[in-house]
């Protein structure tokens, strides 16, 4: 284990919206190091919602990431030989993090033409509380209700 916490790098914002959390979505999205690839998926993605729900794409994405971020999750805990599943509350920054890569990953396994047009489509579900995203969500959400009874083990 680490004698000291990790720093947390600075993220410097996307160069269209100035906003770090387009910057750390982009990180997620993006494979083998091709980020300018990943922003131009991004971009698109924002364009076709923008265009479909006649409104601003980067506020939709918003909602949808908010749609998407859980509140409990269940941690597994080992208490007299047994292993317990405990609902805990989640870090704002596990949070955001869990949210984005949910996201991405429903947004991968989806059967559009296009990247682009797959994340378009998945940030759209998910703003309107849909999509596999939103699904992943509320199985964690029920698992941590089903365990509430252990909650007592918090640690």
């Amino acid at each position: 284990m680490r004698k000291a916490r990790a720093k947390k790098r600075p993220l410097l914002p996307d160069p269209r919206f100035n906003d770090t959390l387009v910057t750390r979505f982009v990180n997620n999205l993006m494979l083998d190091g091709k980020k300018s690839i990943a922003f131009n998926i991004f971009y698109d993605a924002i364009d076709i919602v923008s265009e479909k729900t006649e409104g601003n794409g980067l506020e939709t994405w918003k909602e949808a990431l908010n749609n998407v971020m859980p509140h409990v999750e269940v941690r597994s805990r080992r208490v007299g030989g047994a292993n317990f599943q405990i609902p805990m509350q989640v870090r704002p920054e596990r949070k955001v993090t869990l949210g984005m890569k949910w996201l991405i990953l429903a947004t991968r396994k989806r059967n559009e033409r296009s990247m682009a047009q797959k994340l378009a489509a998945e940030i759209i579900a998910a703003s309107k509380e849909e999509g596999a995203a939103v699904k992943k969500r509320t199985e964690v959400h029920r698992m941590a209700e089903a365990n509430k009874a252990f909650s007592h083990f918090r640690f």
